[in-house]
């Protein structure tokens, strides 16, 4: 591994052997349904609550990507994942029965890159083989960042609608795959963004002020 500027290039880079993808049935709607793993109707998941039907859906992304990795839980050194709500507790009730050691990152809409990349380098620091993983839901989010539904706060039709869905992925030293040959980790900036339905102005610039 070396860096060169903001970017960290990896001399033997990382392979993703396995992926999955699950999402909830406004997502299956869209132009996109044909790459998901999963489409669940029931975006409850048949649990209690919004942030325990987050959790069963990263649980099951990550069961997902170790199958198509020829994983089991107890090949894996560490799973990284994190979520929208607090203490990334959508992920700590998603791994509590996996035993695998973990690792919680916060990254709102970046954790899945976030995870990539510190697995990437754990992978290069010696470990043999790691999760990545990240979930969103789109009840708990809006009970989290604005109103609870049952509040029935009216949302301009330009807002964005956070994602229903969870997505894991599984980083070996080597196999077959996609490779990561180099990660950037990005700075805080605060471009003075106010608007809480907007939050694609606040995020579209991250990829406008990206240097080669």
């Amino acid at each position: 591994m070396h860096i060169k500027g903001k970017t960290i290039f990896f001399d033997n880079p990382p392979v993703i052997t396995g992926h999955a993808g699950v999402v909830g049935k406004k997502e299956g709607e869209g132009p996109l349904a044909q790459d998901f793993d999963a489409i669940f109707e029931d975006t409850t998941m048949g649990q209690q609550s919004y942030e325990l039907a987050e959790s069963a859906m990263l649980h099951d992304a990550i069961i997902r990507a170790l199958s198509s990795a020829s994983k089991s839980p107890s090949e894996i050194d560490f799973v990284l994942s994190g979520d929208l709500l607090d203490q990334c507790m959508g992920s700590a009730f998603a791994l509590k029965d996996l035993e695998i050691p973990s690792i919680g990152l916060f990254g709102a809409c970046s954790t899945m890159a976030l995870s990539l990349s510190i697995g990437s380098m754990l992978i290069d620091g010696g470990a043999n083989c790691v999760v990545a993983g990240t979930s969103s839901h789109f009840c708990s989010s809006e009970r989290q960042f604005r109103f609870p539904l049952e509040y029935g706060g009216q949302r301009p039709p330009s807002a964005q609608w956070t994602v229903t869905g969870a997505g894991s992925a599984v980083i070996e030293r080597e196999g077959s795959g996609v490779k990561i040959k180099a990660v950037q980790i990005g700075t805080i900036t605060d471009l003075g963004i106010t608007d809480a339905n907007n939050m694609g102005a606040a995020m579209a610039p991250a990829i406008a002020i990206i240097r080669p």
